[in-house]
């Protein structure tokens, strides 16, 4: 019965696709012309390629932001909280319980030209307020910030789990041996911790290839990406074949990531102690 529901909600609908992207099956009837031209006009440089690239860049700056800030919170968590790790580690998560639709608009309050960073600043008298600080809102510097700020208490959880795992006898042995806190870390913590950086690293950069809302609250067209074109594509302009072919191209991108990252990666590796 599970494979049923996983063939029936989402085999028959990437088949679907898969149609509309060859030019078999058409949104207006009487257009179906099977060819691999759209494929072909993607592969070859269009502009939705390049959107993807603009992407893909928008994805690696914001997942290693949230690895490189998450990993200080989880480091402390596992090593230096104590027996308040777990209190610590509920208020890291409560953000989970709001909606990300709400926590996005919150967002957009902050960063705004009459928004709480901007209002700051008038009150301090470093910026006019016909000037507020420009790029602060709509565009990549606002997707990116947003991105971070969501993502990452969600970073935090596979890197503490992999500190929390962490034999402390080889940290002892280090310190033993003459090695310094620094030269301990580099050494054994940072290494050792190393899967939950990279599944820390997956869980961002997987998501936000293909994020939609919040270029579209906050990005205007500077932060325009490859989310919106798909669904632009399948709304507004009502080109399903294009935005079959983007999707499923998104869809392989993301498939051949998981299963990269999954040679490095393992339920063993995360929760081993």
């Amino acid at each position: 019965m599970p494979v049923f529901w996983l063939a029936f909600f989402f085999l028959v609908p990437v088949g679907f696709a898969a149609l509309y992207s060859v030019g078999y099956l058409s949104f207006f009837p009487g257009e179906e012309n099977f060819t691999f031209a759209i494929w072909k006009d993607f592969i070859d440089g269009s502009s939705y390629l390049n959107l993807f690239w603009k992407s893909a860049k928008v994805s690696a700056i914001t997942a290693v932001i949230s690895v490189v800030l998450a990993y200080p919170i989880a480091y402390y968590l596992a090593l230096g909280a104590g027996s308040r790790k777990y209190v610590l580690l509920l208020l890291i998560i409560t953000p989970f319980f709001v909606s990300y639709l709400l926590r996005v608009f919150a967002m957009k309050v902050m960063l705004g030209d009459d928004g709480v960073i901007n209002s700051i600043f008038y009150s301090l008298n470093l910026r006019d307020p016909d000037n507020p600080i420009p790029g602060l809102i709509y565009s990549q510097t606002a997707v990116v910030i947003t991105l971070v700020i969501v993502y990452v208490p969600f970073v935090a959880l596979p890197i503490f789990v992999a500190l929390e795992n962490l034999d402390r006898r080889l940290l002892e042995a280090a310190g033993d041996l003459g090695a310094t806190r620094l030269q301990a870390f580099l050494r054994v913590t940072l290494p050792l911790s190393a899967p939950g950086v990279m599944a820390g690293f997956v869980f961002v950069f997987v998501p936000t290839l293909g994020e939609y809302f919040t270029p579209l609250l906050l990005g205007g067209t500077d932060g325009y990406l490859f989310g919106n074109s798909i669904f632009d594509l399948f709304g507004a302009s009502l080109d399903w074949q294009t935005g079959s072919v983007l999707s499923l191209f998104l869809l392989a991108v993301v498939l051949v990531l998981m299963a990269f990252f999954s040679r490095f990666l393992s339920t063993k590796t995360l929760t081993a102690g």
